[in-house]
């Protein structure tokens, strides 16, 4: 619960800083910057070295890979329907298509499943929603930017990205043994990303904007909050008939709202920020209810 209460602090302060002029109109920037350089890679550096890996990791990862594939050829049909722009249409992929599974997603499993259901939660974030975010994210906002780079330009996007070069060395050091004030300095670290990117949220969040952008915002939070579990329900459980803690909590980090990071790398990639950080802020709200939701749901998986 104190996580929870740290979240919303954070983005009322985002949003009162803005409202009062508080701090500098390239302050969002700024602190978008510090998560993505710093807070991130020490999250992954301190996370990836925890993982069990198990017969169930494949499928608990795999999760949001197929979210995100859902995404994009649902986002893209949208696209063409409708006549959205290029931009538009690769802020609905890419924020529609990566859940918030880390710093919202892990308080909200440990509340409604307890801390055993950790484990399946950071691996459904470190090698799902993280890894598909430093590879097909890059990858899709790069396609969708309007400097249209090549295969090769966005090939050193993906490695150049500070996240992916941690989680590439985070894996070579699991048979590593971190020192006491090793983790303590990444705990502390890491412990920024959460208030600062909901601080960069409430700063760059703009209710006027909503009425220009309800469609786009009520299709982008129908499929990340409804069809993408729903989705990921049908296949896992009706399919392939997966039952279990693991599945429930697979399910549930399935139902989490759009990523904030995935909002930053929109942002920074000019897809329409304000539908991106439009869907993480209303995102969150609504998905107090669309969790609640969900959990009642799959108690019988």
């Amino acid at each position: 619960m104190n996580n929870l209460l740290l979240l919303i602090l954070c983005f009322i302060i985002g949003m009162l800083l803005r409202r009062f002029r508080r701090i500098p109109d390239n302050a969002p920037a700024t602190l978008n910057s510090f998560i993505i350089h710093v807070s991130l890679p020490a999250l992954t550096f301190l996370y990836i070295h925890q993982l069990k890996f198990s017969g169930d990791v494949l499928l608990v990862a795999a999760m949001a890979w197929l979210l995100f594939g859902l995404s994009a050829g649902f986002f893209w049909l949208i696209g063409r329907w409708l006549q959205l722009s290029r931009a538009t249409t690769g802020a609905l992929i890419l924020v529609g298509g990566l859940g918030n599974t880390s710093f919202f997603g892990l308080p909200m499993v440990e509340a409604f499943y307890g801390k055993e259901g950790l484990s399946t939660a950071i691996v459904a974030d470190q090698l799902g929603s993280f890894f598909v975010l430093s590879i097909l994210g890059i990858t899709f906002a790069g396609i969708y930017s309007s400097g249209r780079p090549t295969v090769a330009e966005i090939g050193k996007r993906i490695m150049s990205f500070p996240p992916f070069i941690a989680l590439t060395v985070a894996l070579l050091l699991i048979p590593v043994s971190y020192a006491d004030w090793m983790i303590v300095l990444l705990q502390r670290l890491g412990d920024t990303l959460a208030p600062m990117a909901l601080v960069s949220v409430g700063l760059q969040l703009r209710l006027g904007h909503l009425a220009e952008h309800k469609r786009n915002l009520a299709l982008g939070l129908a499929f990340k909050l409804v069809l993408a579990p729903l989705v990921i329900y049908l296949l896992y459980v009706q399919l392939l008939g997966a039952h279990g803690q693991t599945m429930q909590v697979t399910l549930f980090e399935a139902a989490m709202p759009p990523m904030i990071t995935a909002a930053i790398v929109a942002s920074e990639h000019e897809l329409d920020p304000p539908l991106a950080n439009l869907m993480v802020a209303i995102g969150l709200i609504l998905s107090f209810i669309t969790l609640s939701a969900w959990w009642w749901t799959m108690r019988g998986v």
